[in-house]
């Protein structure tokens, strides 16, 4: 048992991004709640709110109403270029969990053990589920160690690595994930961060153990659509599958 799945109480959790997308503030509001009801009403187990479209106060407007809600799926947060935010809205509203897109490898050596110490404050500091990213994608590696000695830093700072290949909807590398298995020893949890969708969730979930969602459950499977119930239910479909095949 890890912290992974006394969080969320299955295997393979599936977790959907709340990119925040509207015109305005009521209107990333009020499309936001649409679809973490429709995520949460097809069994999503998780929902990270994250300032894709919006900003770190849209974040906190969305935490606030979702946060009243009883949707079923746990609430998380993702505060893009602005992780001590996240930590501060950690202590304000009752999220179950932290995504942050880098925890290694992004920092030249010399700034990396000042962040290092910072980020185990802030971590220490919350109760909530961490999930980091090593080599994610758009983050820079300006870290100068080889890939195996970031990833190790990167699961000794928080509960579960994100991994991704380069893009946003772009399939995550199952090599990639084999990796970082490898140079943990499979001491944390691996989430795959991109690319999952119903076709490949065998291949993808028989090497990870979770997965973050997020264009693949809208409007032409594109970041900039909204969130559609039939792509939400085919892939939580395939998904109970597995479990249940598991």
């Amino acid at each position: 048992m890890n912290r992974l799945s006394e969080t969320f109480n299955t295997v393979k959790p599936i977790l959907g991004m709340l990119h925040l997308a509207g015109e305005g503030p009521a209107a990333k509001l009020a499309q936001a709640e649409e679809e973490a009801r429709i995520m949460a009403g097809e069994g999503v187990d998780g929902l990270v709110v994250e300032n894709y479209f919006g900003d770190a106060d849209d974040v906190e407007r969305v935490l606030d109403r979702l946060c009243s809600l009883d949707l079923g799926a746990k609430i998380g947060v993702n505060v893009l270029r602005d992780d001590p935010r996240a930590f501060t809205l950690a202590k304000r509203y009752p999220v179950s969990f932290i995504q942050v897109d880098s925890v290694a490898g992004h920092l030249p050596p010399e700034d990396d053990a000042v962040f290092a110490a910072n980020f185990a404050a802030r971590r220490a500091s919350v109760p909530s589920l961490l999930l980091g990213g090593v080599r994610f994608k758009y983050q820079p590696v300006l870290s100068g160690r080889p890939e195996e000695e970031d990833v190790r830093l990167g699961a000794a700072r928080c509960d579960g690595l994100v991994v991704t290949s380069d893009a946003t909807g772009q399939p995550t590398d199952m090599d990639k994930v084999a990796r970082f298995r490898a140079a943990t020893g499979g001491t944390v949890p691996l989430l795959v961060g991109a690319g999952l969708t119903e076709a490949n969730a065998a291949e993808h979930l028989a090497h990870a153990d979770g997965a973050i969602v997020g264009s693949w459950f809208k409007h032409d499977h594109k970041d900039t659509g909204r969130v559609e119930a039939t792509h939400v239910a085919r892939l939580m479909r395939a998904v109970r599958a597995l479990r249940s095949a598991a």
